[in-house]
């Protein structure tokens, strides 16, 4: 039931060490966040891609255990102390990642919505073995009726509180674009001259190698090719929602991790979902966050709700594998006849900053 979302696309890599004598591509591998990670470095020795690479590696493993929803970390310590109607102590870090969150939710009418670890547990998502036994219907409704929101939260300096005891928070589809934005940080630091880091169905980029830039390919969510490729520049990040990642059969029903929030039900209109964000300190988180209430609202609402959120680069593939997409990501992609369908546009998001 696990798969990678997308892959950066091997078939390259020949090519850009062909480009320099010297520089070379140099590539670690690990297993964090559930997902399989890979950093790959242009430039160094393997030595130091190794140590580079290691280093990163170790950040992520840190967010992992500081953020997990369900094994004792920060995150379930500050769920706990909710459920106590307690007020908590975080850190300087969790209380900007938690008011990111919260901004995000609001801008998305909370499609996007963190605070629902409870159905998340309910459905049976909160475990590294999912079954499938799903959510009765009553406990559906009473966890939805709780509308338990980020708006919630309160804060003080580092004091976190909630109004609502409901709440339990479950950054599993935002902490990965964190931690994109960590290892650029780190790699910059460290002044390589180009990466690419790949997180599951995220990756971030860094500079570019030689005299082409770093590949991606955006994968059919219903088998192993691809249905697109997209340069990355410096400093852009991809990321894609899918339905293949974490889910259950029941009744010939497939039952995705994604849920939407008004209703308590795993969302079924859509396979996934793919934008591109660029500029600023955090475009890592953005790539993740912000793909998720395109998914929600499905392929009725995907145009509207990335309009609202600023985003001109969107690729949305629904249940029955058509493809719909903004302008601006088909013009950066090789992609323009779908699965031998014309694709469904978009019309650009107009104005605001571009992300």
């Amino acid at each position: 039931m696990r798969h990678r979302s997308w892959l950066a696309c091997a078939a390259l890599l020949p090519l850009l060490v062909a480009c320099a004598e010297k520089d070379a591509v140099h590539r670690v591998q690990g297993h964090v966040f559930g997902t399989q990670v890979e950093v790959s470095i242009y430039g160094p020795s393997a030595k130091e891609a190794q140590e580079q690479g290691a280093a990163v590696l170790r950040e992520f493993d840190r967010l992992h255990h500081k953020y997990h929803a369900w094994q004792p970390s920060q995150l379930t310590a500050l769920n706990d102390a909710i459920a106590r109607g307690e007020p908590f102590e975080a850190d300087q870090e969790m209380v900007s990642l938690l008011r990111s969150a919260s901004d995000l939710a609001q801008r998305s009418g909370d499609t996007f919505n963190p605070a629902i670890g409870r159905l998340i547990r309910a459905w049976g998502f909160q475990s590294s073995d999912i079954k499938d036994a799903g959510a009765k219907d009553a406990e559906i409704a009473r966890l939805v009726q709780a509308r338990p929101r980020m708006a919630d939260l309160q804060f003080e300096g580092n004091r976190v509180s909630s109004r609502n005891r409901a709440v339990m928070l479950d950054f599993g589809g935002y902490a990965k674009g964190y931690a994109l934005d960590r290892a650029a940080q780190i790699l910059r630091a460290a002044h390589v001259k180009a990466a690419l880091v790949n997180v599951g169905g995220n990756a971030i980029a860094l500079g570019q190698p030689g005299d082409r830039p770093w590949m991606v390919g955006i994968r059919d969510p219903r088998g192993p090719q691809m249905v697109a490729r997209v340069a990355l520049r410096d400093n852009e990040a991809i990321g894609t929602s899918g339905d293949y990642e974490r889910y259950f059969m029941k009744g010939g029903k497939r039952h995705a991790h994604i849920i939407d929030a008004r209703t308590g039900q795993t969302v079924d209109l859509v396979a996934s979902v793919t934008i591109i964000t660029s500029g600023g300190a955090d475009p890592g988180l953005r790539s993740d966050g912000n793909s998720k209430p395109l998914f929600v609202v499905g392929p009725q609402g995907w145009c509207e709700m990335a309009q609202r959120l600023g985003l001109d680069q969107a690729m949305l593939i629904d249940a029955q594998g058509r493809v719909h997409a903004t302008p601006a990501m088909l013009a950066r992609t090789d992609q323009g006849k779908g699965h031998g369908e014309p694709v469904r546009e978009c019309p650009a998001a107009g104005g605001g900053r571009k992300i």
